[in-house]
């Protein structure tokens, strides 16, 4: 009997007994320069460090665009455990000793707390004579920081702060605090790529900044092996060949063999379709670890926070266990993401965003998957294989993940216009992230690091918005009915029950004033959405409705039916999730082509096809399949 377990993130192995676990504006580097008042601070600091620690100041402003694109967080730490525009880390002895930040509720559990050598934030406040708290906290002593910081690398390598941006390769790298030559030469490829090309965005606070372009800049790149002398050792771990793009810092250390399963993919039946993201809800490298133990899970990546750097566990022809759901794992690509979804938008750092939109589009180009919401999702949007799964599904990456940032990215940003069409008509979830500020509720059963002491509300720049049961602000959220037998939804961060997120897309089911209907779950829900400015239009979108006289099944998987497999193997159980329908009169947003069934056997190398189709479509937060027999499609208009 071939292999059948629905396994999910490295959540699984560290939770129990609990619901498992707008667009930010980038403007080119001409029509972003700073305006009047506050909105220029932040490049007068740049400007002000630079000139102080004689670092030039375009060299300045690109390795902090890489390092946070600009942001301050107000003294929030990163994945990294990395404060401020120039990702200043800071591990204390205290919690390197508890363990890291779970115990000491900030820092970044354990990924520095082998080597002081990398709290950049101390050594920081060293040559500044600042007090490491300000540099925390306060925009300008970090910026000053960082400047501090590679003016000390460049003059340890060359002997001096040169005027030239060129001559700054080798303490670029040096800044990235990698432990090996590649993924340092990785980091200041990027800074370098930035500098040539400039940058532009508003930042938080309502910053406005701006690097102009320098496209005949050549860099010192020789300066690396100055900047790095070791060489990677002889049949190391990333002398293994991977699937990664060049321009990621890539290594391959295999999962076992039990967490997975060796395939062809892709082929005419089993294609690949999707890329799920995760978190890992634990450090890096536990995660590597984890996946090395026989009968457990596993992810085809796994990305370090701190600076992007990534190891592949399993080939992408093969299957890896990752997603919670067999035929969704038969499917698609999982990337696991060192984090922890309640900390707080902050623990996903800039390195993991951009080298993640490298990997993740080239796998799209190598298996010719769109680059959309339908396509690219969360753990949190993969529907459960039946009835006895869907209350622990998952929710990594969680509402912290930046939607909007990721597809700009990957060069498909959501909508920027808003606006919202009649009912029946499709629209895409487009609310700002940096200003939809959403207050969940978060208790220590949500969060396995640690940090979270006692249930509290927190609130925070977030990429869903909630779904009530009538357009009005204290209506009951709408609930999952395999969440809560009471038919109460909930605030809790990880009730999905009744949230929508950045760039999935739904059909319009009415309005009230500043609330917009749509059709959720089998039912009618209402968003907030005062002036469009959650929604953008969505005409084309493939839109189905049930086709017969009653409601359409709502599936979590597509195998082929009993009789289509061979007397040989073992049919996989495949039957509608049952306290879902999709009933008449309903619409939702379908990807297209409708997918085929099919099943696969590892011990054989077998693949199992049937005649049925099906359409996955956004039901809910998460996605979901209707038979094709029973609906009818047609473009929203």
């Amino acid at each position: 009997m071939h292999q059948r377990r629905p396994r999910g993130s490295v959540r699984a192995a560290l939770t129990s007994g609990v619901l498992a676990a707008g667009c930010l504006t980038f403007l080119p580097a001409a029509a972003a320069a700073p305006g009047p008042g506050h909105a220029g601070t932040r490049q007068a600091e740049f400007a002000a460090a630079a000139a102080a620690y004689h670092v030039p100041t375009s060299v300045l402003l690109a390795v902090a665009y890489q390092e946070s694109q600009w942001d301050a967080h107000q003294g929030q730490f990163n994945t990294g455990g990395g404060y401020g525009p120039m990702n200043l880390t800071d591990v204390t002895p205290a919690m390197a000793g508890a363990g890291g930040a779970g115990a000491a509720g900030r820092g970044d559990l354990g990924t520095f707390t082998k080597d002081p050598a990398l709290h950049t934030l101390t050594a920081a406040a060293r040559l500044t004579g600042a007090p490491a708290a300000a540099l925390r906290t306060d925009s300008g002593a970090n910026i000053r920081g960082g400047a501090a910081l590679l003016a000390s690398y460049e003059k340890a390598l060359t002997g001096g702060t040169p005027a030239d941006p060129a001559q700054w390769y080798g303490a670029v790298a040096r800044y990235s605090q990698a432990s090996d030559r590649a993924t340092a030469g990785a980091f200041a490829a990027r800074v370098y790529g930035t500098l040539r090309t400039g940058a532009g965005r508003t930042a938080d606070g309502g910053q406005r900044i701006a690097l102009a372009g320098q496209p005949a800049l050549r860099p010192a790149a020789s300066q690396l092996t100055r900047a790095y002398p070791k060489p990677p050792a002889p049949g190391a771990p990333a002398a293994r060949a991977t699937e990664c793009p060049d321009t990621v810092a890539c290594r391959f250390i295999a999962a076992a063999p039990s967490n997975g399963q060796v395939a062809d993919r892709p082929d005419d039946s089993m294609a690949i379709r999707y890329i799920v993201i995760h978190d890992t809800e634990t450090s890096y490298q536990d995660a590597v670890d984890l996946f090395q133990k026989a009968g457990g899970d596993s992810a085809h990546y796994v990305m370090k926070a701190s600076d992007g750097s990534v190891t592949q566990m399993v080939p992408t022809k093969d299957i890896a266990f990752h997603a919670g759901n067999y035929w969704f794992n038969m499917h698609s690509i999982g990337i696991e993401h060192e984090g922890f979804a309640a900390q707080g938008a902050t623990w996903y750092t800039q390195a993991q965003y951009e080298e993640t939109a490298d990997l993740v589009t080239y796998l799209a180009a190598k298996y010719g998957i769109p680059l959309d919401r339908e396509h690219v999702v969360g753990h949190d949007n993969v529907p459960a294989p039946g009835d006895g799964t869907v209350a622990g599904m998952h929710w990594d990456p969680g509402p912290y993940w930046d939607w909007n940032r990721f597809m700009a990215l990957l060069g498909h940003p959501v909508p920027g216009k808003h606006g919202v069409g009649p009912a029946g008509t499709a629209v895409t979830i487009t609310p700002s992230f940096a200003d939809n500020v959403q207050t969940s509720t978060i208790c220590p059963a949500d969060d396995p690091s640690g940090a979270t002491e006692k249930c509290h509300d927190s609130s925070a720049p977030a990429n869903f918005l909630y779904v009530r049961t009538a357009p009005e602000t204290d209506a009951p959220l709408v609930s999952d009915p395999y969440l809560h037998t009471d038919g109460a939804g909930t605030t809790g961060i990880a009730d999905w029950g009744g949230t929508v997120s950045a760039g999935q897309q739904y059909v319009v089911a009415g309005a009230k004033g500043d609330w917009t209907a749509i059709w959720y779950a089998g039912r009618k829900g209402w968003i907030y959405n005062p002036g469009a400015r959650n929604t953008s239009r969505a005409p084309g979108a493939l839109v189905v409705t049930p086709s017969g006289s009653g409601a359409a099944g709502v599936y979590g998987a597509a195998y082929p039916d009993k009789d289509e497999y061979p007397s040989d193997l073992s049919p996989s159980t495949m039957a509608p999730l049952g306290k879902y329908t999709a009933p008449k009169g309903q619409a939702y947003v379908a990807t297209r082509p409708p997918t085929g069934t099919d099943d696969y056997f590892a011990t054989s190398g077998t693949v199992v096809t049937g005649a049925r189709t099906f359409y996955t479509v956004q039901f809910n937060h998460r996605v979901a399949l209707l038979d094709a027999a029973a609906v009818h499609a047609s473009p929203s208009k």
